[in-house]
């Protein structure tokens, strides 16, 4: 729709502005009153030297075409009233038609890698986590709607100095029988208790930095504790990725790219870009720290394996876009490592992309594991499905399915409260919030779809375009937030932003539950196909919204 409106101003100012110019300037009016869509002429002043309320005017009598009803200039703006029964055939329409695949880019747009989630092994997989994997998880979504193939890499942190400081804290507390009972919480309760220690005795960090060490020179003994720890943590995992519909391509953490780190550092010190400092090797940074590559020891960091993960990424996928949805506090990392690819040669460094994401605090501050101060994950999603199976109970004890249910309104109340803000914001971990399933929550959209559906069952509705007789004003701002779901999903992905989504659906079921309240869409009229053809299109938008942030849609609630 913008896209033809854009055009015809394009064509009037003679192509000094370009429709796509044009429409980067469109602006939604703050009430549908003074007009449907607004063009600011203020860039065409400085262009024409003429005031701005002397172009709109000049520009609202020669505005025309297929979808404009009306053209008023006010003040510097042409403000633009559409032809409601044009437009509303043309967007519920092509919802009919395409259906679910409406706002889908059919064009292929090449590969998307996404690196999230990531948690530590052998540490339980805390709340901590969970804006990584449900951001993460939505942008690979997006970018499939976007036309792109998504590859979801889980990049395990499997390596580094915790890993000593595990083992040590084994040798000295552990209890084999214990941790094959119950293997996170045991293997949390030493790791926590080694760090106690080791304020009072810091020898236990050498020896945890020696066991490393041995680690990563392949002592067998130490090595069979890692996969143990490892292999006990991925089963742990997989219970949580399950419940929330989540599932990866690779879980290749630090350990998988152990091997390939040499051909990595051979090229930089080939190029002359490793300089020696106080026994360690590092690449010097413009404006920015230097990036450490190897430590006084010769053990790799976490740098020299992102190094190695990257070129292996290029290599086996040719993305056209590295995503690393990892939070703020690694951005100088990210800075440094796009750096040291751009210092080798390699042009591809400006396809990797940080989206970085604001903490989940409790009592304003930072979860910690190391200080045992974590909120696990799954006790929260038991506890959310419990809530929501309670509800059940109350409001339609009676509903088929109740345990399949209560999970999807649960887990859905989790992760869009999470999606819900923009991802740079902090958010203060509430269970009280995660669990209100009334206003801006997940729940909430999944009602709204429930009671759509409630409604389509009752009638016989269109599955077909039909054709479309006028729904009146109530509806005219459904159909015009209809018409921008193709826009969004764009700017979603463009942005790396699923919150757009997350406050679109919101938009969306509050005008259909307006509309609702004052329409009666069953009654017997002329009407009533197009009203439930509405409904349908409502429907599918929100079921796809939802399902785009990793939320499945219940009919019946």
């Amino acid at each position: 729709m913008n896209k033809q409106i854009a055009e015809s101003i394009a064509a009037i100012v003679n192509r000094q502005l370009s429709a796509q110019d044009v429409e980067q300037l469109l602006e939604k009016p703050k009430s549908l009153d003074v007009g449907d869509v607004a063009f600011p002429c203020f860039v065409l002043a400085k262009i024409w030297k003429k005031s701005p309320q002397q172009i709109a005017a000049d520009m609202a009598g020669q505005l025309q075409n297929d979808i404009i009803h009306q053209v008023q200039s006010v003040g510097g703006y042409v403000n633009i009233f559409l032809d409601q029964a044009k437009v509303t055939q043309q967007v519920l329409s092509r919802i009919m038609l395409e259906q679910h695949n409406y706002g889908t880019n059919q064009t292929k747009m090449g590969t998307v890698v996404l690196d999230f989630s990531s948690p530590n092994i052998a540490k339980p997989f805390s709340m901590g986590h969970l804006r990584s994997t449900v951001i993460g998880n939505a942008l690979a979504n997006i970018a499939v709607k976007n036309g792109y193939q998504a590859i979801r890499i889980n990049h395990l942190g499997d390596w580094g100095t915790q890993f000593g400081k595990l083992i040590v804290a084994y040798q000295y507390w552990g209890d084999k029988q214990a941790i094959t009972a119950s293997p996170i919480e045991e293997l949390l309760k030493i790791y926590v208790k080694f760090h106690t220690e080791a304020e009072q005795d810091p020898a236990l960090n050498e020896k945890a930095r020696a066991a490393f060490k041995a680690l990563e020179d392949g002592d067998s003994d130490a090595l069979a504790l890692w996969q143990w720890f490892r292999d006990v943590s991925l089963d742990e995992f997989q219970t949580i990725y399950q419940l929330l519909g989540i599932n990866f391509d690779a879980f290749t953490g630090e350990a998988f790219y152990n091997d390939k780190m040499t051909q990595v550092v051979t090229e930089l010190q080939n190029k002359g870009l490793l300089v020696e400092s106080d026994g360690a090797y590092v690449v010097e940074m413009e404006e920015m720290p230097p990036c450490l590559i190897t430590k006084t020891d010769g053990a790799t960091l976490y740098a020299t394996r992102d190094l190695a993960a990257a070129f292996y990424r290029q290599q086996h996928y040719q993305p056209n876009k590295i995503f690393y949805v990892v939070g703020n506090e690694q951005s100088l990392h990210f800075k440094q490592l796009f750096q040291v690819i751009e210092k080798m040669g390699h042009a591809w460094a400006e396809d990797l992309q940080h989206v970085p994401f604001g903490m989940m605090l409790k009592d304003g501050k930072k979860m910690s594991t190391r200080k045992g101060k974590v909120v696990l994950l799954a006790d929260v999603l038991a506890e959310a499905i419990a809530t929501a199976k309670r509800n059940i109970e109350d409001k339609n004890p009676h509903l088929q399915q109740k345990d399949r249910i209560a999970q999807q309104v649960g887990v859905g109340a989790v992760i869009f409260n999470d999606l819900k803000y923009h991802r740079l914001n902090d958010i203060e971990f509430s269970i009280e919030q995660m669990m209100n399933f009334e206003g801006e929550t997940g729940p909430y959209v999944q009602y709204t779809y429930a009671r759509i559906c409630s409604i389509l069952v009752k009638a016989e509705a269109p599955s077909q375009i039909v054709k479309f007789l006028s729904l009146g004003q109530q509806a005219w701002p459904i159909v015009l937030l209809l018409e921008q779901f193709p826009k969004v999903l764009a700017t979603a992905f463009n942005q790396a932003d699923p919150s757009l989504i997350a406050k679109y659906a919101l938009q969306l079921a509050r005008l259909f539950n307006k509309y609702y309240a004052q329409q009666k869409i069953l009654a017997d009229d002329a009407n009533q196909a197009s009203r439930l053809a509405l409904c349908h299109c409502v429907a599918l938008v929100l079921k796809e919204s939802l399902a785009l942030l990793g939320i499945e849609s219940p009919e019946n609630m």
